[in-house]
């Protein structure tokens, strides 16, 4: 009886804004049911080194249970989220078996994070997919060594080169890292391992459609990030935007407008974001807005209009115009949980989410990064040292801790990639990933 007279609180997401919700609410008198379609807590700003053979996806996803273990108020659930009735307070869901359920809340947090954008060209996914979630970071790392495997193979001069060229499109941190990543991968860890062409041949082309890549960082410090991956061997092609994307290149308008083809068998895109499809449900359940890309406008304290109980938290929300990153996500998700807090201990005066800049870094090579930090520009190996830090503090678990170091130890001070599997054999067709012009079938 007691029992169900606790406040009930489900969040929605197992990423940090959810996470970081769940654990502050560790020691108050709520029950809580943290809610997501998959069974593991991401650390989305390292996809690429999982893409790239550096990290293996365990070190990057430990499961969202072992996590909060030792949170005896929480329990996890890995189930679909379908849709929300905010009159009778219900989260509709969907379990792996298919099978429909509902679970009642008091409190909502909606952390449903965002998935990738390709501005109204939807069709660019089939050659040019994203890479949002662990999943398809396992399918880029397939793609990726996949490439250099069909150049070995290749008899032809030109398809070898479309094979050893590799397209990343989006200047941001992420089309940054990974455009650098794989640069290194091919002069450093893969040179001299085949027989038939030499992987320091390999182009990489980073596509921006603004002036400069990293452009949130400033000129100065874009320019340093641009000079630095250059150094690596990346080609930097800004003011140029993707128009058609296929099976064995891209056609991309240049600054002068003019129109070029590319040939190249793998394709990246990092251009752009659109919110959870769950930003759009719950704004069609409660009366909100959208923005263009598809967040849900909240009021300053996270909340939807004429639903205090139900916040809406991290990247799907559109509030002051908040960056899509980490730092908001944490901050929004310990500002919703001290907030259900406050109310049970009857302080229901609404508090506006005020947000800590803690600033910006991107890896942009082996050990060279940038860093903006409150007026303090970094670059070069120091900021490095800087982007290792603050990784490393916000990963979980120290296992996962130890074993990136070693990882980050073999990549970044030697030449070793140790995660190059490929999870798929020549002839399973159901399990190989979109390589080239199709699936490769045995």
């Amino acid at each position: 009886m007691a029992r169900a007279e606790t406040h009930r609180v489900v969040i929605v997401g197992s990423g940090f804004g959810g996470l970081f919700a769940a654990k502050f609410l560790r020691r108050a008198p709520v029950t809580v049911t943290l809610v997501d379609r998959t069974n593991h807590h991401l650390f989305q700003p390292l996809l690429y080194q999982v893409a790239t053979g550096i990290l293996s996806e365990g070190e990057i996803a430990p499961a969202t249970r072992d996590v909060l273990h030792k949170h005896e108020n929480v329990a996890v659930e890995m189930v679909e989220v379908t849709g929300f009735d905010l009159d009778a307070r219900q989260v509709a869901l969907v379990r792996p078996d298919g099978t429909d359920g509902r679970l009642p809340y008091d409190s909502l947090i909606v952390a449903a994070g965002v998935g990738q954008s390709y501005f109204g060209h939807d069709e660019f996914s089939e050659w040019a997919p994203g890479m949002k979630t662990l999943a398809d970071a396992l399918a880029q790392r397939a793609r990726i060594f996949t490439a250099f495997e069909m150049a070995e193979l290749e008899e032809d001069p030109e398809v070898r080169r479309a094979w050893l060229t590799f397209v990343v499109v989006g200047g941001g941190p992420t089309g940054v890292e990974m455009a650098g990543q794989i640069a290194e991968l091919s002069r450093r860890a893969l040179s001299g391992k085949f027989r038939r062409f030499d992987s320091t041949d390999v182009r990489v082309l980073l596509f921006e459609g603004g002036k400069e890549i990293l452009a949130s960082f400033g000129d100065e410090l874009s320019e340093r990030g641009a000079r630095e991956l250059q150094e690596t061997g990346c080609e930097i092609h800004a003011s140029s935007i993707v128009q058609h994307v296929d099976a064995d290149g891209v056609e991309v308008k240049g600054p002068d407008g003019s129109v070029q083809r590319y040939a190249a068998k793998t394709k990246i895109w990092a251009a752009g974001v659109a919110a959870s499809p769950l930003a759009k449900l719950l704004a069609d359940a409660s009366g909100a807005g959208c923005d263009r890309a598809g967040r849900i406008e909240v009021l300053p304290d996270c909340t939807l209009p004429g639903h205090p109980e139900v916040f809406a938290i991290g990247d799907m929300m559109a509030l002051d115009d908040l960056p899509g990153v980490a730092e908001v996500a944490m901050q929004t998700g310990i500002h919703a949980a001290r907030t259900i807090k406050a109310r049970l201990d009857g302080n229901t005066e609404p508090t506006p989410f005020k947000y800590r800049d803690l600033g910006s870094m991107a890896a942009v090579s082996r050990r060279r990064a940038i860093v903006s930090f409150h007026g303090l520009r970094v670059s070069g190996f120091l900021g490095w040292l800087m982007w290792l830090f603050v990784h490393l503090a916000f990963m979980t678990g120290y296992k996962n801790r130890f074993t990136a170091v070693i990882g980050w130890g073999f990549a970044f001070l030697g030449q070793g990639r140790g995660e190059r599997a490929i999870s798929y054999e020549v002839g399973d067709a159901s399990a190989a990933p979109v390589v080239g012009g199709s699936r490769r079938e045995g």
